[in-house]
């Protein structure tokens, strides 16, 4: 099975114009309430990748659109993109609590952004109720009348 598009964003010169442009165009809801002040994307539809727009980098200004895909080895999938000539732009960065992400530029410049789940956020989200902690209290109960 092919690796899943599961985010994109919109580099703006101003974030907080295009951000409005977009919420009027297409009813989108977008929170930037956020110190960064990226605007989370919530499209209202359950089909498609949700996104953000935010501000483009002081370093390279032109506006600029990303998506990104899942994958389970961001290191390997930077080697194969290298070997296919395109060329790293961000080694695996974590992101803590979030995912971790990495960066490349395909033979034509596009860049391309891959995330994986972080392993705090994996071990969060496996985290179940124990129930035989309650056995074993009655086990214990039971070892110590007898």
């Amino acid at each position: 099975m092919g690796a899943s598009v599961i985010h994109w964003e919109i580099n703006a010169r101003d974030s907080q114009r295009v951000q409005e442009f977009y919420s009027n165009l297409f009813d989108w809801k977008i929170d930037s309430n956020n110190p960064m002040r990226y605007g989370l994307v919530n499209t209202g539809s359950k089909e498609g990748a949700m996104g953000g727009i935010g501000q483009a980098d002081p370093n390279n200004p032109s506006p600029s659109v990303t998506f990104y895909v899942q994958v389970d080895d961001l290191q390997k999938y930077l080697d194969r993109a290298e070997s296919l000539g395109g060329r790293t732009v961000m080694p695996p960065m974590e992101i803590p609590g979030m995912v971790t992400l990495a960066m490349f530029a395909d033979p034509e410049g596009n860049v391309i952004g891959m995330v994986k789940a972080s392993e705090s956020a994996a071990t969060t989200k496996k985290k179940k109720p124990v129930k035989k902690r309650a056995s074993v209290k009655k086990k214990t109960k039971a070892r110590r009348r007898g």
